[in-house]
Order: C-alpha cells, then sequence, then structure tokens
C-alpha cells in the first residue's frame, strides 16, 4: 500500500513538471526531489504545491520539490522508474495524463493544459501589505526571486557546488552516525559484547573512506571523470602514506581529510580537461588518466595532504576554543546569524567544516547551535498563529507547516509566513540566538553537544546528538535548547513581532471574505493543500534541510 502510495505521488510529478523528456536529471537530498529539467516553462508551479504530498517547491540550480524526510527517499526511485518506463515506451507524459493527478492512485480528470490555464493573477508588490497565506506565498517568492539573484555571485555559486558534493553523503553519514550512537550505548551498557566490534566496524567504514566518495563527487560536479577523482582522493587514505615524508614529516593515512580530497579532485579536474585538449585522440585513453592520476598524486602526497592538514586541525582547534571560551557569546551569535546567512547564500561553506569536524572528532559541535534557529522560526510561528485568530488562511498554513517545522523542514514556514511579515522573521531570529546561546554556554560549561552527522535538525537530530557527557545529559540539553528556542522565539514573536496596524489588517481577512458575495455553493473550494505549501527557500537545509543542501 504504501508502495503504491509512492508511485502515485511520483505519477501525480511527472505530468507537472513536463513529462519524462523534460527530465535531465533526478536527485535527491533529506527532504528534496532534485531535477534538472530542459524546459521550464513546462513546469506547473501551482499544480505541484497543491499536491498533498508536496510541501513546497524551490528553483535553484535545480528544481526541488520538497517531500519531506523519508518520503523523498521512497519516492525518488518511483520517480525514476516512471521517468524510464515513459521514455522506454516512448509515452509522452504531460499535464494532460488523467490518471497522474491524485495521490490516491483513483482516476481524475484532465488537467487544463497550459493554453487553457487561467492567467495567474499578478505577484503583488513586496511593499504590499499581505493578508492572506496566498499573499504570503506571493511574497515569499518575490523575496525568494529577488534574494536569489543577489547570491548569484561566483563565490557563491561556487559553495552551491561544493554542498552539492556533500549532499548525497548525508544519507550514509546519519546511517553510520546512528549505528554510532547505538554502538556507545551498547559498550556503556555493556550489553552484547561480541555485536559491539561489529557495529564500529560499520560506523566507521564508511567514515575511513569519506575521502574518496568526496574525491568522487568532486570530480562530478566539476567536470571530471568521477572514478579519476575517488583515485587521486583514494592517495589520502592509503596506508602506505606512513612511509613518505613532506615538509620534514611523516605523513599519517587520512591526513587533510575531506579538504584535502577536494583540493586534490578540483586539481585533477584541471590536469583532466588540460590533457583532453593537449594529448592525441589516438593516445588519450592511456595517457589522460595515466597523466592526471601521476601529476595530482604527487602534488597531493607532497603538498595537499600536509596543507590540508593544517588546515583540518586549524577548524577543529578554533571550534573548540571558540565554544570553550566564548560559549555563550558564540552559541548567541551563531544561532541568532543562521537564518540570515541562509538568505545570503553563507551557509554552504559550513558544510565541509561540519564534515571535517565530524571526521576529527566524531561530531560537529556547531550544528545543535545553528539547529536553534528552526526552534526559534517554529515558536515564531506559534506566536503568528495566536496573533491572528480571524485570518484563517494564514492559520492553516501554519498548521499545515509546524509539523514539518518542528522536524527540521523550514522553509515553508520562513517563506510562507515569518519572512514576508518581516518582523516575526527578525524575533525568530532571536530565538534562534537564545537557544543557541543556552547550548553553547553548556559547550563553554565542559559539557559538549554535538551531531554526529548533518542534515537533520529540530526533534530529528535527537538520534545523532552525542557529546563529551553521557547520552542521557547530551539530551537534555539539546531538548532545553530546543525549548528556549522555541520559548524566546514564541515571545518575541507575540510581544514584538506585529505592529497594531499590521494586527488590524491581518485580522481583517474573515471581514472581508463575507464582504464577498459569492455564494458559498458556487464558490471553488481551495485544495486543502494549496494554501499550506508556499514557496519554499532556494538556500536550503533551515538548519535542517539547509545545512545539508
Amino acid at each position: 500500500m504504501s508502495e503504491d502510495k509512492n508511485r502515485a505521488t511520483a505519477a501525480a510529478i511527472l505530468p507537472l513538471v513536463g513529462g519524462a523528456r523534460n527530465v535531465t536529471s533526478i536527485a535527491h537530498c533529506m527532504t528534496r526531489l532534485r531535477l534538472g529539467v530542459q524546459d521550464r516553462s513546462l513546469v506547473q508551479d501551482d499544480a505541484l504545491k497543491a499536491l498533498p504530498a508536496v510541501m513546497g517547491v524551490v528553483e535553484d540550480d535545480t528544481y526541488q520539490i520538497v517531500l519531506g524526510p523519508g518520503a523523498v527517499a521512497r519516492v525518488t526511485p518511483e520517480f525514476e522508474r516512471l521517468v524510464e518506463e515513459n521514455r522506454a515506451t516512448g509515452t509522452t507524459t504531460d499535464a494532460t495524463t488523467a490518471a497522474a493527478a491524485d495521490t490516491t492512485g483513483a482516476p481524475t480528470a484532465p488537467r487544463p493544459t497550459p493554453a487553457q490555464a487561467p492567467t495567474p493573477a499578478p505577484t503583488p508588490p513586496l511593499e504590499a501589505s499581505p493578508t492572506t497565506a496566498e499573499d504570503l506565498a506571493a511574497q515569499g517568492a518575490a523575496l525568494k526571486a529577488r534574494q536569489k539573484a543577489k547570491n548569484a555571485t561566483p563565490v557563491k555559486l561556487f559553495l552551491r557546488r561544493v554542498a552539492n558534493i556533500f549532499v548525497p553523503l548525508i544519507p550514509a553519514l546519519i546511517g553510520c552516525g546512528i549505528i554510532a550512537g547505538i554502538n556507545g550505548l551498547l559498550m556503556n551498557l555493556g550489553w552484547l559484547p561480541s555485536l559491539v566490534p561489529a557495529l564500529a566496524a560499520m560506523a566507521s567504514g564508511f567514515m575511513s573512506l569519506i575521502a574518496v566518495f568526496v574525491g568522487y563527487n568532486t570530480a562530478k560536479e566539476f567536470g571530471g571523470t568521477p572514478v579519476i577523482g575517488g583515485a587521486v582522493a583514494a592517495v589520502i587514505v592509503f596506508p602506505g602514506v606512513a612511509d613518505i615524508t613532506a615538509f620534514g614529516q611523516k605523513l599519517s593515512p587520512g591526513q587533510g581529510g575531506v579538504l584535502g580530497a577536494l583540493a586534490a579532485a578540483l586539481l585533477a579536474v584541471q590536469v583532466e580537461k588540460w590533457c583532453r585538449k593537449a594529448v592525441p585522440e589516438a593516445l588519450d585513453v592511456l595517457l589522460t588518466p595515466t597523466l592526471t592520476i601521476l601529476v595530482t598524486g604527487l602534488v597531493t602526497l607532497f603538498g595537499l595532504m600536509y596543507a590540508a592538514g593544517e588546515v583540518s586541525t586549524a577548524i577543529g582547534t578554533l571550534a573548540n576554543w571558540l565554544l570553550a571560551h566564548g560559549g555563550a557569546f558564540a552559541g548567541f551569535v551563531l544561532g541568532g546569524l543562521f537564518l540570515p546567512l541562509v538568505m545570503l547564500g553563507l551557509h554552504q561553506a559550513l558544510i565541509p567544516i561540519h564534515t571535517t569536524l565530524i571526521e576529527q572528532q566524531g561530531y560537529t559541535v556547531l550544528l545543535p547551535i545553528l539547529a536553534m534557529a528552526g526552534a526559534g522560526q517554529v515558536g515564531a510561528a506559534i506566536a503568528v498563529y495566536l496573533r491572528l485568530p480571524r485570518n484563517g488562511s494564514i492559520r492553516t498554513t501554519i498548521k499545515s507547516a509546524l509539523p514539518a517545522g518542528f522536524l527540521g523542514v523550514g522553509e515553508p514556514l520562513i517563506y510562507g509566513v515569518s519572512l514576508p511579515l518581516g518582523r516575526p522573521f527578525i524575533t525568530a531570529c532571536v530565538g534562534g540566538a537564545f537557544g543557541g546561546g543556552f547550548i553553547g554556554l553548556f559547550n563553554q560549561l565542559g559539557d559538549t553537544v554535538g551531531s554526529t552527522a548533518i542534515g537533520p535538525s529540530g526533534w530529528a537530530l535527537f538520534p545523532l546528538v552525542k557529546g563529551n557527557q553521557g547520552i542521557a545529559t547530551t539530551l537534555v540539553i539539546y531538548a532545553i535548547g530546543l525549548a528556549v528556542g522555541y520559548l524566546t522565539g514564541f515571545l518575541a514573536t507575540y510581544f514584538f513581532g506585529f505592529s497594531k496596524q499590521m494586527r488590524t489588517e491581518l485580522n481583517a481577512e474573515t471581514l472581508k471574505e463575507t464582504a464577498v458575495a459569492t455564494p458559498a455553493a458556487q464558490a471553488p473550494t481551495p485544495h486543502p493543500a494549496a494554501s499550506a505549501t508556499p514557496a519554499a527557500s532556494g538556500a536550503g537545509n533551515s538548519g535542517i534541510d539547509m545545512v545539508g543542501r
């Protein structure tokens, strides 16, 4: 039954993105189905948002459909299968396909073609005063588009590509992180001692070879041969490098970690591209891979490993020093500024840092602090809900998006509620600051709170929480941090999130609706998800999905 539901969701999505012929690539991250589309004009945004399974859409370097954690991993294979089947049979699946409109699998009436679809209402200007969920969604979309244009700088585009290298690794990081937590629990309790070594091997095997996966994905992302990128990165983790001396020191296997692998693979891509141009075509298959691995391997062994190792060590030392000496203040600043960092596209620079800390210490101390931004957002949304008792559409949006917000998927709340309203976005940041300050304070007091993987946030981070104290203590600190973020975000928004005029205008929606002389029987019934799936952020993982994208 669950499989039928996932296939029905995939079947509902396919025609609305222009059919199989319009899909050029398929991938997924923690919460989003990421599609490359050939013709953007064939994608029907409003119809996609109206699907019950869809929590929002994101237009970035790929077209991203937010399905939520768990669901996306089940829908993506079904979607890939449908695309392959359509291409194999030559079927043209477009928006007129009748059976793909409902996630229950029941046939429905054909959807209107783009020519038949009614002309959408113009997007209101950013300065307009929003009173409904549709107004907020329109303003959120405008803000997203404006911010996307600002973020299209060479540095931010490079950071986005770097993030694309690590996003595919997140499922393995999560799985291995949870297994490591279970193994640690069994060791502390003295249970199943014969199973502990096996679990340790499962938890550590991936991390011991993560450099290879980073090298592979780097070459793939930047236009090189993926397996060559993996080959040059494998040099870093090869045990035999312990016999090599560079800069007067013996190298150690894994020195430089993911940063070294990233640098080595980037260099390999450039060397490979040069070889493709300079090497005669008849010799290309022999010389290009040989020269690429030889040149890049030597540079990696006698330069990059040492340099990247120094940088990695400095990152770990700085993170620990920052929280040990300025924990509360550092947590306050990091938790409060994370959402603006997401808006600026700068949060993606943190992904290699998280991964480096996990590789070095077994967990990243930064993620639980940044996750407090999502807690502040949830608290702010609850306050908005209570302050607008007469605004049914905005309250419906909040009710639909809150469960995902508690699990760390904050885009619908950010771009559908708080950011278009203005003040609630700022008060949400205040909630994140106080939650981050609380976690940072305990780091300063010696109770480290970290995460063994990146990607999840909110309640979804509980299975991955790890620190230098007992697991119960660490979980309690993280839980109270969330509570502080919720409560502060709520109070700041409830008392300072609205001016008197804003509350009057936003609560006037019911009066305006009753003034419309349209009989209830004639009025079209909105899809229950229509107002609950506002435009989502193009920047990713809230702390949550935005960290891991």
